[in-house]
């Protein structure tokens, strides 16, 4: 019998390059099987990224880290039935080709799940006959999330834009495991919930809602919604990175200490690379 948890992580620390604060510091976590769970956390937290390296899209090394989805190591021996629907899709040459959504799907198997492909077509509100270099980046979207939900799955990660309530229902009657960026809307859609902050979990996937037992009612009361608790840790996390930025840690936003030329010439010139 395999384990309780469907995505099982211990001891991961990635770094992009070597010379580079971690993205992922001792990152621990255990998803149950069954579970919808929503990672929350601000930009930078470290939340693509290990949802990257769940899906085997970004290699680590795996030295004193065991990254396991459905008891099976993502790089030795990598799952089937995983789903990655990344941000990143969209702007493939190959997707922004001029090809006909119906071929599209078909090419990628869409003939062989008729029944949920659409299904999915009808939730989505996508045309066959769109062709993909002269639709827009949320209609591309569509597509994708048809393109990836089509084929039976068993983990989904990465998945950003759920467009309607039906969606939201089919997800939840075929789901296992999902992350997501969008609050608005999902109270009754997890079943747990986490907090990242800079590579870390502050917040362990927790069960949702909140409950009189729950590990998260010290910080918020039962009754809380999702939306809520979110805004509550994004502002936190908010606060904690401009803390460390007045203790040294790089700034973003304007510089406001630089002296801007006012006078144009002398502006350009400086921006001039013709010589």
């Amino acid at each position: 019998m395999g384990s309780a948890d469907i995505v099982s992580v211990s001891n991961l620390t990635y770094r992009h390059s070597p010379d580079v604060e971690p993205s992922l510091l001792d990152v621990n976590l255990h998803i149950p099987r069954g579970s919808r769970t929503i990672i929350v956390g601000a930009n930078g937290a470290g939340k693509s990224t290990l949802l990257q390296i769940l899906a085997g899209k970004r290699l680590v090394s795996t030295e004193g880290a065991h990254i396991f989805v459905k008891d099976r190591d993502v790089f030795r021996d990598s799952p089937p039935g995983v789903t990655f629907l990344g941000t990143e899709w969209a702007m493939n040459p190959v997707v922004r080709g001029d090809i006909v959504v119906s071929a599209f799907l078909d090419s990628v198997g869409g003939y062989r799940h008729k029944e949920r492909r659409d299904r999915l077509l009808d939730i989505l509100d996508v045309d066959l006959d769109w062709h993909m270099h002269n639709i827009s980046d949320g209609e591309r979207r569509r597509v994708q999330l048809c393109f990836g939900l089509m084929v039976p799955w068993d983990v989904t990660v990465d998945l950003d834009v759920l467009v309607r309530d039906d969606l939201l229902n089919f997800l939840k009657a075929d789901s296992e495991t999902h992350a997501t960026h969008i609050f608005d809307g999902l109270n009754n859609f997890p079943t747990h919930v986490a907090h990242m902050r800079l590579g870390s979990f502050l917040t362990p996937p927790a069960p949702w809602p909140i409950t009189s037992t729950s590990d998260l009612v010290s910080q918020f009361a039962p009754s809380t919604t999702l939306y809520s608790v979110a805004l509550q840790w994004l502002k936190e996390d908010r606060d904690d990175r401009e803390e460390l930025e007045k203790n040294g840690r790089k700034a973003r936003g304007a510089r406001r200490n630089e002296t801007v030329p006012s006078d144009s010439e002398t502006f350009y010139r400086k921006y001039d690379y013709s010589h």
